[in-house]
């Protein structure tokens, strides 16, 4: 299991189990304490939709960095392209989200991903989307 290190901007990505070279399962604990159940809805809380979306992103950069073994390294990893997103079902605290992400095309500096987003046996959130690398 790969761990993201701690820092200072929100992650929505934990840790990611099973890192192959083509493909990865990041987690992502639902819990109530995050920010943005305070407002999302106070009476309902679900995790909105966009940040399903950044946790698939951000599962996708620790892809490339095992993929490209700088997982030591500063790599940047911009979000470019989203297409074909659909939100299929609510996530709500104490939810496990699974994000399973897989490489569909990769450059020297432009990725291509398909990312499904799952709870149990749901599928709540899928995308194509695509990412460019830049070292630091």
């Amino acid at each position: 299991m790969i761990r993201r290190p701690p820092r200072s901007t929100p992650l929505y990505s934990s840790a990611a189990s099973d890192v192959y070279k083509r493909q990865a399962v990041g987690i992502k604990n639902v819990t109530f304490n995050e920010p943005h159940f305070q407002g999302h809805f106070p009476k309902k809380p679900i995790m909105p939709g966009v940040t399903v979306v950044e946790a698939m992103a951000q599962t996708s950069a620790i892809l490339v960095s095992h993929s490209l073994g700088t997982l030591d390294e500063e790599l940047l990893v911009y979000f470019m392209t989203l297409d074909n997103c659909r939100f299929r079902k609510i996530v709500s605290p104490g939810d496990v989200l699974e994000l399973r992400v897989t490489v569909l095309r990769k450059g020297s500096k432009i990725w291509k991903f398909e990312g499904k987003a799952v709870v149990g046996e749901s599928i709540v959130a899928e995308a194509t989307f695509s990412a460019m690398l830049e070292r630091t």
